[in-house]
């Protein structure tokens, strides 16, 4: 690892020659570069890391990298760019099927590679900047008992919800479970942090109750049963409440 102030890039690639003149560059331009050059290792160095961007070559021993993407997609929400010496349509249609975000054919050119790197650096930044501004709105209206998503409103003071100007009747449960998650606007909240907070107990992969009281909240805002927009099921990790679909 070269120590150097700015964003942190995990560089994968087997080419011990190009990721040694990849990561010279990068260095010289203030990025700090961490390099791998096995699939394998870049699963778990993705995960102890989280680099601000990956640099992901599609051939590699140990794993493929269309493999690691898909690998560590489920979790690893920041750019990843492919890097690859196979220059055909398919071949960018299934990285970019896998999640990622940007891809490049070898010989790599310089210039070329640091303008999507920080291209996608500032699409990152300004995402980030734009949740940080929702969820301090969020607090502070929370602070006053209200949330507002556009067309709806959530009272709690008078546990009350309004969707499109209409009242929605939902039960006490119901209610404390769809403030709990809309305080969260945005972000993923576990089963298990649910079932704690709700249920007083560790959740043992058996209990359905906070399922059944999101599945009746759904019904009750209109959200769509077989592909929920609005309570949203991110698989193996939880429920998120979106805050602009409203």
């Amino acid at each position: 690892m070269v120590a150097q102030t700015g964003s942190h890039i995990l560089l994968v690639e087997d080419d011990i020659d190009l990721a040694e003149w990849i990561a010279d560059y990068l260095t010289a331009r203030d990025f700090k570069v961490t390099t791998c050059h096995r699939g394998d290792e870049a699963v778990e160095l993705i995960g102890s890391l989280n680099p601000d961007i990956v640099l992901l070559d599609g051939m590699l021993p140990g794993m493929d990298g269309l493999d690691v993407c898909k690998t560590v997609r489920a979790t690893f929400t920041n750019p990843i760019i492919m890097i690859t010496a196979r220059d055909e349509e398919i071949d960018e249609v299934l990285g970019l099927e896998m999640g990622a975000d940007d891809y490049i054919t070898k010989p790599v050119r310089a210039r070329v590679l640091l303008a999507r790197i920080r291209g996608l650096l500032r699409r990152e930044d300004k995402s980030r900047s734009e949740d940080k501004a929702k969820q301090q709105l969020v607090d502070e209206l929370a602070s006053n008992g209200v949330l507002k998503f556009n067309g709806l409103v959530i009272s709690e003071p008078a546990r009350s919800v309004i969707l499109d100007g209409e009242s929605i009747k939902v039960s006490s449960n119901e209610f404390d479970v769809l403030w709990f998650l809309a305080n969260k606007a945005g972000q993923v909240v576990s089963r298990k942090e649910l079932v704690s907070h709700f249920r007083g107990f560790d959740y043992d992969g058996f209990d359905r109750s906070i399922d059944l009281r999101i599945s009746r909240l759904r019904k009750k805002l209109k959200d769509d049963s077989s592909e929920p927009f609005r309570i949203k099921t991110i698989w193996g990790k939880g429920y998120l409440f979106a805050n602009d679909v409203w």
